[in-house]
């Protein structure tokens, strides 16, 4: 049977590229471990010159014929690589929980952590159920659990979904996981589909072109 797509609320957190990115006025980051060394990582460019869409860095998985699963590395790194729209889109989610991350950081006592915003989508008529636990991403030589799950839907601690339903939540991990290093993800017990070694050159590609666009940027107020 073929499956169904992703609904319109699920596409619209998707910015569309525009052929002309125009650098966006946005505030430095704040909130997220790791982005103090702003300066001193050659990974961080500055942020409005990016143009890949959210579907570009997302994990997708299938566990099984009612239920879909997508989800995007909130890493300041990566998300830089993003058009404006959606860059600013995930930005407000995450500022959204900043005390709540602080509170998960401090208790429980991490030096950093990795951010994923998850969504759970159903397709098949009736209940379909979920469990944001059983979200586990394999990488770096060993299996990655969830710290903690901050919802950012209503219902979502139901832990289940009628037809075309979208629950999403903050799925938070230990800050070991490097999401620039092969990593995989699974969903009762079935694996992603997505080749992240692909979606690394990508962010790598986008990377100098971002630095290119905006040195250009830089040359042309001088």
């Amino acid at each position: 049977m073929r499956k169904a797509s992703l609904p319109v609320a699920l596409l619209a957190l998707t910015a569309c590229v525009s052929a002309n990115v125009v650098p966006a006025q946005v505030p430095p980051p704040g909130g997220v471990a790791g982005t103090a060394a702003d300066t001193l990582d050659p990974a961080f460019v500055p942020a409005g010159f990016g143009s890949l869409r959210q579907d570009d860095i997302a994990l997708k998985i299938s566990p099984s014929s009612g239920l879909q699963v997508r989800a995007i590395p909130l890493d300041e790194r990566i998300l830089r690589l993003l058009s404006p729209d959606s860059y600013r889109s995930l930005r407000d989610i995450l500022r959204s929980k900043d005390k709540e991350l602080t509170i998960v950081r401090e208790r429980g006592r991490l030096s950093s952590y990795s951010i994923w915003y998850v969504s759970f989508y159903a397709l098949e008529q009736g209940e379909t159920r979920f469990s944001p636990q059983e979200f586990i991403i394999s990488n770096v030589g060993r299996d990655f659990r969830p710290v903690d799950v901050l919802p950012l839907s209503p219902g979502f601690g139901e832990y289940r979904l009628k037809q075309r339903e979208v629950q999403s939540a903050l799925i938070v991990f230990d800050g070991l996981l490097d999401v620039n290093q092969p990593l995989t993800a699974q969903v009762e017990g079935v694996s992603s589909v997505t080749d992240w070694g692909r979606v690394v050159q990508s962010i790598e590609r986008e990377r100098a072109a971002v630095r290119s666009r905006a040195a250009a940027a830089q040359k042309k107020d001088s």
